[in-house]
């Protein structure tokens, strides 16, 4: 993860090229890379301070008079926490939300499966809130994610949404409080096969489908072309009366 971000950084990264080619200002938040947190088949995976402390950077980055927020995380395994949260948040056995990340084969997917599993029994008595699921089951980079679109909705500022983990970032909320995802948009749906059945739980659907596995946000910053378009033709294309068509055609 580390490297990846230090990537990130230097500019030699997917996510660098493609928030370029669209026009968007990239920033990189690093969240205790040198601290992993723990464990979460036996802890929870933050305490209460350090969950609230990602929100908080998360919540941080977003600032007033935004025009559009493309949110997107880095974070290796990050495939299985989000399949902890959407078991936790919507039901459903960890087989149906635990998939191949970004590649791996059938036993890998049964081994994420079964960490899923232990996950879920060891933190079955604790309480069913957004904040305690996502503490216990979730990442920092996860944690930050919801901060970010949870500001982004107190400031009224639209956001683009990446692929399974970045939605999965909010399946907790959402499962509580189903508008919370209003101001978003689904920027893709991945190759991950959880990813269609949260979208179907959180309302949206997705503006591409092209088999993407990367995650970065890579998705959604190329759905930010397909938004500007949408923008240019609303704002710029004459309607039938203006361009004297006759209203018969």
């Amino acid at each position: 993860t580390a490297a990846m971000v230090g990537n990130f950084a230097a500019g030699g990264a997917a996510i660098n090229a493609l928030a370029g080619a669209a026009g968007l200002d990239l920033r990189v938040i690093a969240l205790d890379l040198d601290r992993p947190t723990a464990d979460f088949t036996i802890a929870a995976a933050m305490d209460e301070t350090e969950c609230l402390a990602a929100l908080a950077a998360g919540a941080a980055v977003v600032e007033p008079g935004l025009h559009l927020l493309v949110v997107g995380e880095m974070g290796i395994g990050n495939s299985t926490a989000a399949a902890a949260l959407c078991a936790r948040s919507y039901g459903g056995s960890p087989a149906q939300w635990a998939g191949p990340g970004t590649g791996v084969d059938a036993g890998g997917i049964a081994r994420k499966v079964a960490v899923v599993e232990r996950a879920l029994a060891f933190h079955a008595d604790a309480p069913d809130t957004p904040f305690e699921i996502l503490r216990r089951l979730g990442g920092r980079e996860i944690a930050g994610v919801a901060g970010a679109v949870l500001e982004a909705r107190r400031l009224r500022i639209p956001v683009v949404l990446d692929g399974f983990i970045s939605c999965a970032a909010l399946a907790p909320l959402a499962a509580a409080v189903p508008a919370i995802t209003d101001h978003c948009l689904a920027g893709h749906c991945s190759a991950e096969p959880g990813h269609i059945r949260l979208l179907e739980h959180l309302g949206l659907d997705p503006l591409l489908s092209l088999g993407m596995r990367l995650g970065e946000g890579s998705g959604a910053a190329l759905a930010v072309s397909v938004i500007r378009a949408a923008l240019a033709t609303h704002n710029g294309m004459a309607t039938f009366a203006q361009a004297g068509v006759a209203d018969g055609l």
